[in-house]
């Protein structure tokens, strides 16, 4: 029996990797998998993968590499705009019985309306570009699928992590190492509202289960899937178990997600108001009826234990952030000033 052939557009990242490794080591006998990419990462890639070497972003460089390849599925893990999905429209129509497209979960309607999200929660975001634009891509594709038989796939994660980086509410912009460094030298971390919104979090080899049995899955075709672990957790919580793994106490500060939209260059109005601070409870129920016997049951306490291991170990994962440090320190202490002439 031939094997199917699969093509990531991408597949190097957070969510890609996982499900690059997975194929390769568990299901090999099935699937002959290429990577469209430019070789940033080839060094950590598992034997048996097939690289081609191109731009995506240059058509012309991209549909000469491809040549007369055909796929049974096609995966776009690095599309964010409308012009990319046209460009891979272009590419791949006729080419793929499957286009899996990665859109995001951030892009269901916020404000929420029910906490309770499946696939038929509404999409809009006016708090963050970032979201309307997987949104728009979404209406592409699925516009294409409608009218013209071209077989979408869409996939919505949540908040997906590996052992590279600790997932985290906020941080600054080069990681969440900076709030890590703090919590293990006994400072104060900022955790957005009162800490008690619900919040699910994805082990990138969880979402690497979910992801590969809707691959060439005919039931999915036409279909979108969120793919997130089934655990629900507060933010206390979050942040409760990362510092009991870390073996410190934690000191929390927390503060409105509004306040910390409003008082710094953050992109926490899309990345909290839009996203984090509501709370989200995910049914995965489609996904489970599409792939019988899937099981997300990698915890939090073991993933991020697993991520701690790593991050402490690896120095180049430990990207210092001193301006962040420093907003921290004066939003704390603005706080803890406004708290005095209150009592005052």
């Amino acid at each position: 029996m031939s094997k199917r052939r699969a093509l990531f557009i991408g597949g190097t990242g957070t969510i890609s990797m996982a499900i690059t490794k997975s194929l390769a080591l568990n299901y090999s006998d099935e699937w002959e998998l290429y990577l469209l990419n430019r070789g940033n990462r080839s060094s950590e890639l598992p034997a048996g993968i097939k690289e081609i070497h191109a731009d995506i972003n240059n058509e012309e460089e991209a549909k000469a590499a491809l040549g007369d390849l055909t796929f049974d599925t096609v995966c776009d893990f690095i599309g964010f705009v409308v012009p990319q999905l046209e460009r891979d429209y272009r590419l791949f129509k006729g080419k793929t019985k499957q286009f899996m497209y990665i859109s995001s979960a951030s892009a269901y309607q916020k404000p929420i309306g029910d906490f309770r999200i499946t696939e038929g929660t509404p999409l809009a975001n006016p708090y963050w570009e970032y979201s309307r634009n997987k949104i728009a891509c979404e209406d592409f594709l699925m516009e294409k699928y409608r009218n013209e038989g071209f077989p979408v796939t869409i996939i919505r994660p949540s908040h997906t992590y590996d052992v590279r980086n600790v997932p985290l509410g906020v941080h600054g912009d080069k990681g969440s190492w900076q709030v890590i460094k703090r919590m293990l030298e006994g400072k104060p971390v900022i955790i957005h509202g009162d800490g008690t919104s619900l919040w699910h979090m994805t082990f990138n080899e969880d979402f690497a289960k979910g992801f590969i049995g809707l691959m060439g899955n005919a039931h999915a075709v036409g279909e979108n899937y969120q793919i997130t672990n089934d655990e629900s957790l507060t933010w206390n919580q979050i942040y409760q178990t990362i510092a009991d793994v870390l073996g410190v106490e934690l000191k929390a500060v927390h503060v409105s997600s509004e306040f910390l939209a409003a008082a710094s260059h953050y992109d926490f109005t899309g990345g909290l108001i839009g996203d984090k601070a509501n709370t989200v409870v995910f049914d995965n129920t489609k996904l489970k009826r599409a792939v019988p016997g899937l099981a997300m049951n990698i915890r939090f306490e073991q993933g991020v234990r697993k991520t701690l291991d790593y991050v402490l170990s690896h120095k180049e994962c430990q990207v210092e952030d001193p301006e962040f440090d420093a907003w921290c320190d004066k939003v704390i202490s603005a706080l803890e000033e406004a708290k005095k002439k209150v009592l005052a």
